[in-house]
């Protein structure tokens, strides 16, 4: 009918090959193409992120959380965990007009982190001595041949730091309805949680599966055509089970649309 679904599967990260993206992941070009093809298309009326991801790369991450951001002030924008949301794939999902999370999802785990490996000791078994011959400071600070210094760790901290506020602070605005940087860092963590936890904390505004989220969607279309579509999605699925949130039904916020016509401002290898 109207809804455009945007697979969002696997590890996500920038320019994936071929051989990845056989692998199950996804690029953050291939899912920008795809959320511009839905905006664009006039048939296109609700737009479904069916996301199944443990997380990503923050290159590429926080410019298509911008890219949903500014989508969402035109056409409703629904991320559904269906089954699981983590990390980079929770930051995006907090761009979306609402989350919705299947009974048996896994949402959350919001936080960032780098990997030094020090094979200083494997390199001496193996009677391997490495010299780096560099220019620039700071060239090669953090390298794999030698325990880590301090000055490359807090280098390699602040790296961190800086990307994991950049997450935070999207989530705040992503989420709105007074969402504070302190409850997503101190209350929230970078915990994983299920479904009904997460809704009962306020990372999702409903559980649902995908096939009742398209129902409610399509149910509520003026298009005759998807309400006669819904009607074979909700026989198919029988019951519908979706359980609104109490602090805020996706409704509302998918009423807010209308006053959401804002450009939002957002703010190596990290991930999330």
């Amino acid at each position: 009918g109207s809804v455009a679904i945007i697979p969002v599967y696997g590890v996500i990260t920038p320019r994936m090959n071929m051989l990845s993206e056989m692998s199950g992941g996804t690029t953050f070009e291939k899912l920008s193409g795809q959320l511009r093809d839905a905006m664009g298309n006039a048939d296109v009326r609700t737009i479904v992120l069916d996301v199944d991801s443990p997380g990503g790369s923050v290159a590429g991450n926080e410019e298509f959380a911008a890219e949903l951001l500014r989508a969402r002030t035109k056409k409703p924008i629904i991320a559904q965990a269906q089954y699981t949301m983590g990390s980079a794939a929770y930051h995006l999902g907090a761009a979306a007009t609402e989350i919705v999370a299947a009974p048996s999802a896994r949402v959350g785990s919001i936080g960032t982190y780098m990997i030094h490996n020090d094979l200083s000791e494997a390199l001496k078994a193996l009677g391997v001595k490495r010299t780096f011959i560099s220019a620039g400071a700071g060239k090669v600070d953090g390298h794999e041949a030698e325990p880590l210094s301090e000055t490359a760790r807090d280098r390699m901290q602040a790296a961190v730091d800086d990307a994991f506020s950049t997450f935070v602070g999207n989530v705040v605005k992503g989420r709105g309805q007074g969402m504070t940087a302190a409850r997503v860092r101190n209350d929230w963590k970078a915990h994983v949680y299920t479904a009904a936890q997460a809704l009962e904390i306020g990372m999702v505004d409903r559980v649902g599966t995908l096939n009742d989220t398209l129902v409610r969607v399509l149910a509520t279309s003026p298009s005759a055509d998807d309400r006669r579509l819904a009607q074979t999605f909700d026989i198919a699925a029988g019951t519908d089970q979706e359980q609104p949130s109490a602090a805020a039904t996706s409704q509302d916020r998918l009423s807010m649309l209308d006053l959401e016509r804002q450009v939002f401002e957002l703010a190596r290898p990290i991930t999330h």
